[in-house]
């Protein structure tokens, strides 16, 4: 048997290969395995929006473009926080009311899916 570390999509997996006759039954056993290796890293960026009582999700899957808030800052409801690219486009994600930045829980070139936290508010 060998082991192997493979990153796809920023996922890690570990996979363990068994040498055989090739038989097909071997493929699925990989799968199992690989599943409960991305769970543990959702988790940490759910604990990293909890930082304020104000989560802002992202409303679509897409790229961050711009970071336009710091943490700390003052906002006005409506006022751009980040900018977020889907299907080629610049979408703008805008502070849902007034408040303090409390935390931005992504990056430039960050790729997030749909309802993530993206930043949170109090």
């Amino acid at each position: 048997m060998k082991n192997y570390t493979i990153t796809v999509n920023g996922n890690v997996y570990e996979v363990t290969v068994e040498e055989g006759t090739g038989s097909a039954a071997a493929a699925p056993a990989a799968a199992p395995k690989a599943a409960p290796k991305a769970a543990p890293k959702a988790a940490p960026k759910a604990a990293a929006g909890a930082a304020g009582s104000v989560a802002v999700s992202a409303p679509m899957p897409g790229k961050i473009l711009a970071v336009k808030a710091s943490v700390g800052q003052a906002v006005k409801r409506g006022e751009v926080l980040l900018v977020l690219e889907a299907m080629k486009m610049e979408n703008e994600i805008v502070a849902p009311q007034d408040g303090t930045v409390a935390s931005i829980n992504v990056a430039v070139g960050d790729s997030v899916e749909a309802g993530a936290t993206i930043a949170t508010l109090n």
